[in-house]
């Protein structure tokens, strides 16, 4: 299985607490995924690039503010949210998932992680009455879809770089399903920062709320 070099290549500025932190978390993520089928077997041994840096691909694109609140919908076993969280120590993440077994991996791994500023609840996104900065998720349905679930979730006060909206991590060619949505986005490759070759066709897509 891979080790978390390739993180710290791409994150040179980490923490001694950070380095740890993603040293361990491939192991974990192994270790539940042989339990509660998170992540693709096949793929499990590829668990640095194509999760965990794929999930901090929307790091490059913003740096999240302390005390901001980011919502993690469709998290899965928590990616994107679980790496981001680790990136901004002082950040809170609410992540979400409609699979209750799912939010217990995201809940078991976030604790032997030590993180504070996770909370896994298992709920669909569209019940959520909250507000945050921003949405993140991975492309865990269509766009246009994703967007009826969370367009009422950002708050109206923006305090970062990007005004508050979505950031969303999609492959694959985006121009007819962003279409169908006819609202401005915009879409960064991440091949421009990562030079492994599964990122010649991941993107983030930025969609302002």
């Amino acid at each position: 299985m891979q080790d978390a070099s390739v993180i710290f290549h791409y994150f040179p500025n980490l923490t001694e607490k950070q380095k740890e932190q993603f040293s361990l978390i491939g192991s974990l993520y192994k270790e539940w995924n042989e339990k509660i089928n998170v992540i693709s077997r096949k793929d499990i041994e590829n668990i640095y690039t194509n999760h965990i840096l794929h999930s901090l691909g929307i790091a490059k694109l913003i740096s999240f503010n302390p005390g901001a609140e980011i919502l993690d919908v469709g998290t899965g076993g928590g990616l994107p949210g679980v790496p981001l969280a680790i990136l901004f120590p002082d950040t809170q993440f609410h992540l979400v998932d409609s699979i209750g077994k799912k939010i217990t991996v995201v809940k078991e791994v976030s604790s032997v992680l030590g993180l504070k500023n996770v909370k896994a609840e298992q709920i669909r996104g569209e019940q959520l009455k909250g507000k945050y900065d921003f949405i993140v998720s991975r492309a865990v349905t269509r766009m246009k879809e994703f967007y009826s679930w969370v367009n009422t979730k950002a708050k109206s006060k923006s305090t970062h770089t990007l005004d508050n909206g979505i950031l969303y991590l999609k492959g694959g060619d985006l121009d007819e399903e962003m279409n169908e949505l006819k609202r401005p986005y915009s879409v960064t490759n991440l091949q421009d920062f990562f030079k492994e070759e599964f990122f010649e066709t991941k993107r983030v897509v930025y969609l302002p709320l």
